[in-house]
């Protein structure tokens, strides 16, 4: 057994077809290994040849795994509040793919907000668990959801021992976020009224004028207006004002330039249509909460903002600062009234940090979103998020989650890991669904099998390739360890060996591969792009991980390209993407750039056009028309698609094969060597 943490489940064996003995079933201790299942077997071959039929440029390969391993589902409660990109806060049964919303990265000793997008959205059933925090944010979710802790990541129930171990929320954990959302106002009368009066007397003109005429009478004139950078204002101001009869037109007050934005207004005319603004306008007697929230993102559009992350709201006239503090204070906000600048302006600024700051933009909901921006800010609270209650609901509910692009989301106020599913190897008799990700076989004696292959008479020293069906370098490698001595034996034996690969893990073999008999190396990069990466290999490295490790491999004097596979139409094709990737290829130093088009073989086509029709419904035609005649494109499209990578049409330094096989003058000459009866062509899985 290769690592100490690993453990056999009581007296679990499982037969799984083409091996003859039964698998030893193994759990890991690990965040990364959490319900999943190694089948460790004995292979009694791992040298395998290639079908002449198949089109793999090279004879022999090895995969010492089977399966790629990822998240397993989290889901959470459908009104969970998640933390939108606009500062506001939606239902998460109410976010939709595209949606842009906060997730963290971390940057230096802190995790920072970040907007990212919301890739994938879904729905299960499964048993409630409630989760009460110190706070009274009380959260409902699944007993797989993960939330950041002190310590890390958490589930939210988990054993000490057994199958079910894993780490867990216990109480006297503390959570990390804000906490609990304040719920939005409505919009009654009473808060379009108070933000019509925060916003006119914050930032409008209301004004009635007598000019004499030529036949020397007098002409009054009343007017309104409104003038903001802001559209979502304007709009909101215009949109208040016509549910009580006032309507106003709307024209260009300033036009843009090179260090001012376009500044836009809304006006009405006449005695009556002022006399109305006014009305509206009017300090009440006894405001209510309505009309107070209304007032305070009615001011804060018109005069407040967020300078040195702290909240402020600026004006000279007494009776509205007055107002404005008195408003913040029945909220119980902490508000202090800066002493007055030259000109008169006194500045209301409000304490507590990034909890208080999110606190008012859901209580009040001022219209600017510009304004409610918290990107950047680091993840640090004062709010007491100790978990004082983990109680099963003993019921099943609706439950949702999404895949972000940051891997995680903000769900009411507390920072929520986030899930990717992803299907295949039915050719073990397991299912097309979480099982690829969840049962991985793991050949255990392969470097021992690969060396007793290598040292047969009858073998000629050909050509080796790895990582040509799954990565052998996922992150279950750095446990098993499997890979180095599998180097060693092609180094003993003088075999040639290349290797193709996702993740920079392989970087930790650097000594052992500059020993492998003309060695070479490629590192798939289909994009560079956050939303087509996470969209179609979620929980893989990052591709500017993968692009740094191509420069490591060639200073190190290992040739090392990249693979632009797979290309996939409307996807990752677009002229732009593809340049980037080649200019980053460039830089890094890559020997050779290949492109290769998508392929769907067997049931894989069911799964990627299933995945079409739950995420670009759109592109579900074009595939069915390009795929129509099987598992490749035709050769057309494999041909445009190919010379994205080499669009000079010239030879590239060293071009050859994904596995270190040569590619002659003539095949450079046709983009990557695609022929019509043998394209040199091949992709590591897509799922």
């Amino acid at each position: 057994m290769r690592w100490d943490e690993l453990r056999v489940e009581e007296d679990e064996r499982r037969t799984l077809p083409g091996y003859r003995e039964p698998a030893t079933v193994r759990t890991f201790d690990a965040p990364e290994a959490l319900d999943t299942r190694f089948y460790e077997v004995r292979a009694k071959s791992v040298l395998n040849r290639v079908p002449a039929k198949s089109r793999m440029p090279f004879e022999w390969t090895v995969n010492p795994y089977r399966g790629c391993t990822h998240s397993c589902v989290f889901c959470m409660g459908e009104d969970t509040p998640v933390l939108m990109a606009d500062g506001r806060a939606r239902r998460i049964a109410e976010i939709g793919v595209g949606d842009s919303i906060y997730g963290t990265v971390r940057v230096g000793r802190y995790r920072r907000y970040v907007k990212t997008e919301v890739l994938q959205h879904w729905t299960v059933r499964r048993v409630a668990y409630r989760v009460t925090l110190a706070d009274g944010t009380t959260l409902v979710t699944s007993g797989d959801h993960r939330f950041l802790t002190e310590r890390g990541w958490k589930h939210v129930v988990g054993k000490m021992g057994g199958p079910g171990q894993r780490p867990y929320l216990t109480t006297g954990n503390e959570l990390r976020g804000t906490g609990h959302f304040a719920a939005p106002p409505e919009a009654t009368p009473e808060y379009r009224h108070g933000y019509l009066c925060g916003m006119v007397r914050g930032d409008g003109h209301i004004g009635s004028y007598s000019y004499p005429q030529r036949n020397g009478r007098l002409r009054d004139t009343h007017t309104f207006r409104l003038a903001l950078t802001d559209a979502a204002a304007l709009d909101r101001t215009a949109a208040y004002l016509a549910l009580d009869g006032l309507a106003t037109g709307r024209r260009v007050f300033s036009a843009a330039t090179r260090n001012h934005r376009e500044v836009q207004a809304i006006a009405a005319h006449g005695l009556q249509n002022v006399d109305g603004v006014t009305a509206l306008i009017r300090w009440p007697l006894s405001p209510g909460k309505d009309w107070r929230k209304g007032f305070l993102a009615g001011i804060f559009d018109a005069e407040g903002s967020c300078e040195r992350n702290e909240l402020r709201i600026a004006n000279t006239d007494p009776i509205i600062l007055g107002w404005t503090k008195a408003c913040l204070e029945s909220f119980g906000f902490d508000a202090t009234a800066d002493p007055a600048r030259p000109n008169g302006c006194i500045s209301i600024r409000f304490r507590g940090g990034l909890r208080e700051r999110l606190r008012f933009f859901h209580t009040v909901d001022p219209a600017i979103s510009r304004k409610r921006n918290i990107e950047g800010m680091a993840l640090k609270s004062d709010t007491n998020l100790r978990v004082v209650a983990i109680e099963p609901m003993e019921k099943v509910l609706p439950m949702y989650d999404i895949t972000t692009g940051t891997g995680d989301f903000i769900a009411d106020g507390v920072v929520s890991h986030n899930c990717f599913a992803r299907p295949t190897h039915t050719y073990l008799g397991l299912n097309a669904g979480r099982d690829f990700e969840r049962e991985i076989v793991v050949k255990v004696n392969a470097p021992e099998v690969l060396r007793a292959e290598l040292r047969r008479p009858s073998w000629k020293r050909q050509h080796v390739a790895m990582g040509t069906n799954t990565d052998p370098y996922q992150w279950v490698e750095s446990r098993y360890r499997l890979m180095p001595a599998i180097w060693q034996a092609l180094i003993d034996s003088d075999t040639p060996g290349s290797i193709l690969t996702k993740s920079p893990l392989l970087l930790r073999d650097l000594d052992l591969m500059k020993q492998v008999p003309g060695i070479r190396a490629n590192l798939s990069i289909p994009t560079m792009e956050e939303k087509a990466w996470r969209a179609t290999e979620p929980h893989t490295p990052s591709p500017m991980k993968r692009m740094e490790a191509v420069a490591a491999l060639n200073r190190a004097g290992i040739p090392c390209g990249i693979l632009i596979a797979p290309l996939m139409p409307g996807i990752n094709d677009s002229p732009e993407q593809v340049a980037r990737i080649i200019e980053l290829a460039d830089q890094a130093g890559a020997v050779d750039i290949g492109g290769i088009a998508l392929h769907l073989r067997g049931e894989v086509k069911g799964l990627f056009f299933d995945w079409l029709r739950e995420n670009r419904p759109e592109l579900l035609p074009t595939y069915q028309r390009l795929y129509a005649g099987g598992a490749y494109a035709p050769t057309e499209e494999r041909n445009r698609l190919a010379k994205l990578a080499n669009p000079s049409g010239r030879p590239r330094r060293a071009l050859r094969g994904i596995a270190g096989a040569a590619v002659t003058e003539r095949d450079a000459a046709h983009p990557r060597g695609v022929a019509e009866e043998r394209p040199r062509e091949e992709q590591q899985s897509l799922f």
